[in-house]
């Protein structure tokens, strides 16, 4: 599984920016990153505000896509095309693209790094079907992308404004059965991610999972971004699992 840690910060520059929803936005910046692998993630810092880690969402060039929910994501929100950026990686391990079709599921701003990996599977010529659940039609991001690319894009909401009503499952599962050969990878929320495994162990189905923690190092320093006893036991992995160092892709074992 790729595993990288550059921890030397790079200073990039914003060329473009795309408006996603409401409250996200993806910046394209000016270069790409050596080695930069789907599920990977950097440390993005500017200075006298902070540090906050962001999934890669492309590498062609270096793509962040960025949710407006604290102060550093707000402040990079802030940011204009032609501002700085100091950056650091690649980080952690990725998704590996395993077989010929894959179900992508993303649950909300989860759907940012999977577009990386959607791109690298079409490239290759392989099937993707991509699930997306979210709150409601705004909160969805990258269908377009999605569809661009060529995947199957299959759409759930909490409140019926798009897709079907209720959660990503509900699609995942209609994904699967249309195929049971094809691999799964998600990142959303940890809720989301053990429904998905429990899913996918009950019918047999490979997952690769990407979790979303606390990470403050984002080398496996501080042991903030360490998933609970109780994850690790559902997940069957060894506890002390570090979501920065050791993932942030879990393949669950059983």
């Amino acid at each position: 599984m790729p595993h990288k840690e550059n921890g030397l910060f790079q200073v990039l520059r914003i060329n473009r920016i795309r408006k996603e929803n409401a409250h996200t936005q993806t910046l394209m910046m000016n270069a790409s990153l050596p080695d930069a692998y789907p599920g990977q993630f950097v440390m993005a810092w500017l200075p006298g505000i902070g540090e906050k880690p962001f999934s890669i969402s492309g590498n062609d060039p270096l793509t962040l896509t960025v949710c407006d929910v604290g102060p550093v994501s707000h402040a990079l929100c802030q940011l204009e095309a032609g501002n700085r950026l100091w950056v650091r990686g690649p980080l952690g391990k990725g998704f590996v693209l395993s077989g010929e079709a894959h179900i992508l599921v993303g649950g909300g701003y989860g759907a940012a790094p999977l577009s990386f990996l959607a791109k690298q599977a079409r490239e290759l010529g392989q099937e993707v079907t991509v699930c997306l659940g979210a709150k409601t039609k705004a909160d969805l991001i990258m269908v377009e992308q999605f569809e661009d690319l060529g995947c199957q894009v299959l759409l759930a909401t909490e409140d019926g404004s798009a897709g079907e009503q209720g959660l990503v499952s509900l699609p995942l599962l209609r994904a699967i059965e249309q195929n049971m050969a094809a691999g799964v990878y998600a990142c959303g929320p940890t809720g989301m991610l053990l429904a998905v495994w429990q899913l996918c162990r009950s019918v047999q189905v490979p997952a690769q999972l990407s979790f979303e923690a606390l990470i403050r190092c984002g080398i496996g320093l501080c042991g903030s971004c360490e998933l609970s006893e109780e994850t690790c036991q559902l997940l069957g992995i060894s506890s002390g699992f570090l979501v920065c160092h050791d993932g942030p892709v879990v393949i669950p074992e059983g």
